[in-house]
């Protein structure tokens, strides 16, 4: 299994965020360029994201979370809640 790095969300250079600028099929090789935006699921941390990815897959439950994780029901809720922040701020949702 080859182990693919995580896709960067930040500049290196001055830490700004990154637009994707140019997808590509393996399997026939089209390519399609332009300026996209990247989903605000990806501008999350790598840890941020594998927490939505396990409060999906346990149908939202929170003490489902609260077990796999190991800690408390309010502290896996202060976890959410700070992710739903973050998102709130890159998607300007309010």
């Amino acid at each position: 299994m080859t182990i693919k790095p995580n896709l960067p969300t930040k500049c290196p250079s001055c830490e700004g965020h990154l637009n994707v600028k140019r997808l590509s099929c393996p399997d026939c090789g089209t390519e399609v360029e332009g300026q996209f935006d990247m989903p605000a699921l990806l501008q999350l941390s790598r840890e941020d994201q594998d927490f939505i990815l396990k409060f999906v897959l346990t149908s939202g439950s929170l003490k489902e979370m609260a077990k796999w994780m190991e800690r408390s029901y309010p502290l896996v809720r202060n976890r959410l809640d700070e992710i739903i922040e973050k998102l709130k701020t890159i998607s300007d949702v309010e």
